[in-house]
């Protein structure tokens, strides 16, 4: 379909030059020199973009733009003009011009600015699929070769970048292609997690970052200069991390940003009390056995962080003033940001926040969360939505504008399961669909990775013949009983326990707030200074 455009000028005469330039070059432009007839135009026909000259008789061209911007909204427009005063970008801008030219303009600039418009989203998709059709041949070496720890932090960074690239470009292809790739990562990833990780656990190889070491490897040290807040995110996945981070850019600077590994099983029971314990679950369970709570016990399995956080503080001689707060819901959230002055009392100040968690199960359970979140990328954009107008994002704003250092990480990630498992087991054995633990289980070896001894992982063990057994990529355990309305109920879900890169790859990331020299433009919220910054955006395409 021809691209249709409006110009209007005063001087259109002189643009004769420039109109048969767009002509040749496939474009259908339509012309009037003034702003009234520009206004009368746009309501007659439809165009897909707008030229306005800023000064022309009648109504100028930002009256123009204000009366089409009434009445096509979506139209872009772009103003032009020979003054370069502030107050005119300012209010050009402030009625969502999609660009700002500065007279005399050379058809070369027009044209540009119609690419840069109209095109835009066909170009970024063939750039971006040529770019990673390049990159996949180079990823499918390394996923044939002897990944190490660092080699697998380092493709799954690769593969989640590709992943929020891919997902903003129309074409499917591509997707489908890295889909594939993925779930070859993800295969390869479980056979080195099953090849290594007793390993990594008993000193027999050197071992990643883990959770239950965090705390001492990387919080501690920070103690000993920084008031530091650390905010743990239950079922943060690396992805929706990279997609919260341009957030988090507007009030802090990013110092470093690693992918540490969680521990089996990736479930919240396990991972988050060895990461305030700072030890494992069956270390946990020996040493301070009336903090921890069974498979088979009941209660909440989580009841009792604040207490092992100040167990792991005391053997690390830390003698400081801290606060623990765990945020469940709304009004937990709204409660700890309306007495955030609180807190900056304490060195150390730890927040665990559990929407994210409470997000994937929703999921599972709501049939309308289903339909907001029906793939990965529509996950990551109601992370996203949550987060803009959740009680945490005015935590995070008023821990940057305390001066405070900020430390996010996680205790697990999730995973979308889609293939079905058969496990049998007695009725005490537990409801997680990713790892199941307990007596007498009967499963095919070759569906599972087996831990027969839970000590080898340092996992407690419920019985004599207890042992764990987990799922990998995106497998999950369904009973033979009922098994239709189980696939049917669990498939697609978001779940958590097994081995894949989403849930054992997990994001920690150290940020210092930025200062007022240095602050991201967008953490400025002023309407006086927020048409400022887009100016200078706009006035470096101005002809030199």
């Amino acid at each position: 379909m021809q691209i249709r455009i409006l110009w209007a000028d005063d001087e259109i005469v002189l643009l004769k030059p420039h109109i048969i330039f767009l002509e040749s070059k496939g474009y259908e432009v339509v012309t009037v020199n003034n702003g009234s007839s520009a206004v009368d135009k746009s309501a007659e026909q439809e165009f897909d973009i707008i030229f306005l000259d800023e000064n022309m008789p009648g109504i100028s061209g930002l009256d123009a733009l204000e009366k089409i911007k009434a009445d096509k909204p979506h139209v872009p427009v772009v103003m032009i003009t020979k003054s370069e005063e502030e107050h005119i970008m300012e209010e050009a801008i402030g009625n969502n011009i999609a660009d700002y030219l500065i007279k005399p303009v050379n058809p070369n600039q027009i044209l540009l600015s119609i690419k840069r418009n109209l095109d835009r989203s066909k170009l970024v998709s063939q750039k971006a699929n040529s770019n990673y059709q390049q990159d996949f041949r180079e990823l499918g070496m390394q996923l044939n070769s002897d990944l190490d720890i660092k080699g697998w932090s380092e493709v799954y960074s690769k593969l989640v970048y590709w992943e929020l690239k891919l997902s903003e470009v129309e074409e499917q292809g591509m997707q489908e292609i890295l889909s594939m790739q993925k779930r070859e990562a993800n295969a390869q990833f479980s056979k080195f997690i099953e090849d290594n990780y007793l390993n990594w656990l008993n000193g027999v190889s050197d071992a990643p970052e883990m959770v239950q070491t965090l705390i001492k490897n990387r919080i501690n040290p920070q103690l000993d200069g920084e008031d530091v807040f650390v905010l743990v995110i239950d079922n943060l996945r690396y992805d929706q991390w990279k997609v919260l981070s341009p957030i988090f850019s507007k009030y802090y600077s990013i110092k470093e940003e690693e992918i540490v590994y969680s521990i089996l099983p990736t479930a919240t029971q396990y991972a988050r009390n060895a990461f305030f314990a700072g030890l494992m679950p069956s270390e946990i369970a020996k040493k301070y056995p009336k903090y921890w709570v069974g498979e088979e016990d009941e209660g909440g399995k989580n009841m009792f962080e604040k207490e092992l956080l100040a167990e792991n503080l005391k053997r690390l001689g830390r003698s400081i003033k801290w606060s623990y707060n765990k945020i469940t819901n709304l009004n937990g959230g709204k409660k700890l940001a309306d007495n955030f002055n609180q807190l900056l009392d304490n060195k150390l100040n730890v927040i665990v926040y559990n929407f994210v968690d409470m997000l994937s199960h929703a999921r599972t359970e709501m049939e309308v969360i289903r339909e907001l979140a029906d793939d990965e990328q529509a996950y990551r954009s109601l992370t996203v939505s949550w987060f803009e107008h959740s009680p945490l994002h005015d935590i995070v704003k008023k821990v940057a504008e305390s001066g405070r250092k900020l430390i996010i990480t996680t205790d697990h990630g999730t995973v979308r399961v889609t293939n079905p498992v058969k496990i049998i087991g007695e009725r005490s054995t537990n409801t997680n669909l990713r790892y199941k633990t307990g007596r007498n289980l009967s499963y095919k070896e070759k569906d599972v990775f087996e831990v027969r001894n839970p000590q080898d992982a340092y996992l407690p063990k419920s019985g004599l013949s207890s042992c764990y057994v987990f799922t990998r990529d995106d497998d999950y355990f369904v009973y033979p009983n009922n098994y239709n309305h189980f696939v049917k109920y669990y498939n697609n879900t978001f779940q958590h326990g097994g081995i894949s890169l989403e849930e054992l790859l997990i994001p920690y990331v150290e940020l210092e707030p930025r200062s007022e020299k240095t602050a991201s433009p967008e953490a400025t919220t002023t309407s006086e200074t927020a048409p400022k910054r887009d100016v200078s955006r706009f006035t470096r395409r101005r002809k030199s």
